[in-house]
């Protein structure tokens, strides 16, 4: 049924292009840099496709590779080192019946993920947390999640052990605890790759209650002088394990030893399809403060494009044409990177917002981070209200929509065009460097109909994310020795 809806509706487009001589969409706004075109067609395509791949016949699902002991180790160095990275989408079956339902999924996810890093930042400024310390036998009880889903919507793959077992895992920067399900569990989700067994690789060694490692955990236990981990996120979910080192293999790039990681016996309500998370926080214990990574950086995909990217370690450059901002760091919480992030402009002309509202104050509450695990950018509830009432002003020509939908209030109805222009809208950052967003990356489509809503949403928080549909297509580079953010437009 979506299909013929789809193919109904691309006659329409076709039939409207032959009988007018002007799209709708360019009688309604002035054709200059101060608009852009989104493609209607191309977006409306992507809908189907997304919904028609199947994993389990994809070429990226081989499961295990075998690395020889002449590679290259790369132990706490600088070398360069690469993954791929995909979609989620992309690697997990979908479920949905139509894009309608999918986009919702997202959106359910992501409000949970997001209710996640606020209160964590929010414990983090009153100096308290919400994990409690565990006794080493609740590692063989089940712990109860609170959602049946989780968040992280890039996987890249990632070899563990000697010979490496390669699996999936979801890049997140809002993490710092890598971890992977291993053998035997008490409860595992269900995931692409075999479960990872410890006892088949020869350099997998468990921590001990004494080791550095483990004291750099924000909980652990002990048993029989091993150290036992318990991660639990905003939505509930959780992973509890015996946390241990072993060798990370970087596709053919590299490898490297004694990295600390997880190895989750319990893992409640997360990241199905995954075999575990890819920690890329700023904290002691993720994947780059291990490797002291000097910069890092990833471009993403459109999650609804079965195409892939990468995710590289100290090897891309910031250029001298890339809109920069401060990467700065919160004394409360060293997790998460924190852009300097001045306001923005729509079709052109600045919206007035206040410079506080991005800043973050003298208790290390507000300002804005970078998230590759959110989707939809959540904006301070006055900051969000100045961008979108701009917008609307500059489209009060366009076919509106349903009222809103879910997270979004501002919805538009493209069912009878192939291309619309837009108003454009971009980011300012501190520096006066600026970054032009291409149209897809702030309007989307909700249904496979031509539905397409304004991609941000308020919050009530004085914290702002910027998600990955605005970061969709540009290289972000994260220049950790020169506290420095670097955004390239089409470098995927």
């Amino acid at each position: 049924m979506a299909s013929a809806r789809f193919l109904s509706l691309l006659s329409v487009v076709t039939l409207s292009l032959f009988l007018t001589t002007s799209d709708a969409s360019s009688r309604s706004l002035p054709t200059s840099h101060e608009t852009t075109v989104l493609n209607v067609v191309s977006s409306l395509q992507q809908t189907q496709h997304i919904l028609s791949i199947d994993p389990t016949r994809s070429s990226l699902t081989t499961t295990t590779t075998t690395t020889s002991e002449s590679d290259p180790v790369f132990l706490n160095s600088s070398s360069p080192l690469s993954l791929e990275l995909h979609s989620r989408d992309t690697l997990v079956a979908s479920q949905h019946k139509d894009y309608k339902s999918l986009v919702l999924s997202r959106l359910e996810r992501d409000s949970s993920r997001v209710a996640g890093i606020i209160a964590k930042v929010e414990l983090a400024v009153e100096g308290t947390t919400s994990e409690t310390r565990y006794r080493p036998e609740e590692l063989t009880t089940p712990v109860i999640s609170g959602a049946s889903q989780g968040s992280g919507e890039y996987f890249s793959r990632l070899g563990v052990g000697t010979p490496a077992k390669e699996m999936y895992m979801v890049l997140d920067t809002g993490s710092d605890v890598n971890w992977i399900q291993c053998k035997p569990c008490t409860s595992c989700y269900q995931q692409s790759d075999p479960i990872f067994d410890p006892s088949s690789s020869s350099t997998y060694k468990s921590l001990t209650c004494s080791a550095p490692q483990c004291s750099s955990l924000r909980v652990s236990a002990c048993r029989t002088n091993k150290c036992l981990y318990q991660v639990r996120y905003g939505d509930g979910s959780s992973t509890i394990g015996e946390y241990a080192t072993d060798t990370v293999t970087f596709g053919s790039s590299g490898k490297v030893d004694n990295v600390a990681l997880g190895c989750g016996q319990d893992n409640q309500g997360l990241f199905t399809g995954a075999a575990g998370l890819l920690g890329l926080g700023g904290g002691a214990l993720s994947m780059t403060s291990q490797i002291k990574a000097k910069s890092f950086s990833y471009c993403l995909v459109d999650r609804d494009s079965g195409k892939s990217s990468s995710l590289d370690f100290n090897s891309v450059q910031i250029g001298a044409g890339d809109a920069t901002a401060p990467l700065l760091r919160n004394s409360k919480i060293d997790t998460f990177y924190y852009v300097g992030l001045t306001g923005f402009s729509v079709g052109g002309k600045q919206v007035s917002i206040p410079a506080p509202v991005f800043a973050v104050d003298a208790s290390g509450a507000g300002g804005v981070i970078l998230d590759c695990g959110t989707a939809v950018t959540r904006l301070q509830t006055q900051a969000y209200d100045s961008l979108r009432d701009a917008f609307v002003k500059l489209t009060a020509d366009l076919k509106r929509g349903t009222s809103s939908i879910s997270l979004f209030d501002t919805c538009y109805d493209f069912s009878s065009l192939s291309t619309v222009r837009v108003p454009t809208v971009a980011f300012h950052f501190t520096g006066g460097k600026t970054l032009n967003l291409p149209a897809k990356n702030y309007l989307i489509p909700i249904d496979d109909a031509g539905t397409f809503c304004f991609a941000f949403a308020p919050t009530s928080s004085p914290l702002s994310i910027i998600g990955n549909v605005q970061q969709q297509g540009t290289r972000i580079t994260y220049d950790l020795a020169n506290h420095l953010i670097g955004l390239s437009a089409n470098k995927c």
